[in-house]
């Protein structure tokens, strides 16, 4: 089993007491038919989408079979074991373990967390492949908001009722008025670290609560108004030969360069440099570009 750690409230620019998830990991198994299986423990609780192969799981007198799409859940204090008798070369599973207080706020109820398996369900394989996007880097929402968005609607599904965004009708214009708030404190702070924790954290709401806060108001996610903003200060640096390429990438606020032209380019439809060249007058760039 390779596992790569994606994201870690530990590690994360957060400071806050109540981070969304404790961990995001990339786990790759590697294990064939015939290999011994063993007992594992459970340490938290988790949801877990397996992006290819196949594989046995065994958990509280039961057996399921998970295959690309299905998500396995976790629940803190189980053993389980899992099984590899089918060929195809192992298994990779998105791993979000979930801090508690995201668990308490979905509903802390245990027959939730003891539902073993979630078959292939569209509007769950959706999400977990925009997640599996976030974590490859092609997406610029967050791979913690991903797995917020995961979470909540897996348990959704298990227990039939859609969790409430708003309370009473004269919340509205108090949430609305947050909503705002936040966007213009994340447009402030764009240059700086900034993950759904923090933002949370300034606007006084459990992450879970903001991040579906902030879309309902505004329509995008929180990570997905940051990169923008991250974005719109770039190009607008960019028409200015003041500051190299990979001065503006790390001054608005991207920890890399490669990032940051892999993200401009996906939103620009041009590269970084051939923008700038746009701004200056090479009108064959801005030609090319609106005959794509």
């Amino acid at each position: 089993m390779k596992a790569k750690v994606l994201f870690s409230s530990t590690s994360s620019a957060s400071v806050g007491s109540s981070p969304s998830m404790a961990s995001v990991v990339d786990c790759v198994c590697d294990a064939a038919p015939g290999d011994t299986p063993f007992v594992e423990l459970h340490t938290g609780y988790s949801v877990n989408y397996v992006r290819r192969g196949s594989f046995g799981y065994k958990s509280r007198g039961q057996s399921f079979e998970l295959v690309a799409g299905s998500l396995l859940i976790g629940n803190k204090g189980d053993e389980f074991m899992c099984t590899h008798e089918h060929t195809g070369g192992g298994d990779e599973c998105l791993s979000f373990k979930l801090a508690p207080a995201l668990v308490d706020t979905l509903g802390d109820r245990s027959e939730i967390w003891r539902t073993g398996r979630v078959p292939p369900l569209p509007e769950l394989m959706v999400l977990g492949e925009l997640a599996q996007a976030a974590a490859d880097g092609t997406s610029d929402i967050g791979i913690d908001e991903a797995g917020v968005l995961l979470a909540t609607r897996f348990v959704e599904i298990i227990t039939g009722k859609k969790r409430p965004v708003f309370g009473p009708p004269d919340t509205w214009a108090r949430d609305r008025r947050r909503a705002v708030e936040a966007a213009l404190w994340l447009d402030a702070h764009s240059h700086q670290e900034i993950d759904l924790e923090a933002a949370a954290k300034e606007a006084g709401l459990s992450s879970f609560h903001f991040l579906r806060l902030f879309s309902k108001v505004l329509g995008v996610t929180p990570h997905q108004y940051l990169v923008r903003s991250r974005l719109r200060r770039a190009a607008r640096l960019l028409a200015d030969d003041g500051q190299s390429i990979t001065e503006i990438a790390y001054g608005v606020g991207f920890g890399d360069l490669s990032n940051f032209v892999r993200t401009f380019h996906r939103a620009a439809g041009v590269s970084p440099r051939a923008f700038r060249r746009a701004a200056k007058g090479d009108r064959a760039i801005l030609r090319d570009r609106l005959g794509a």
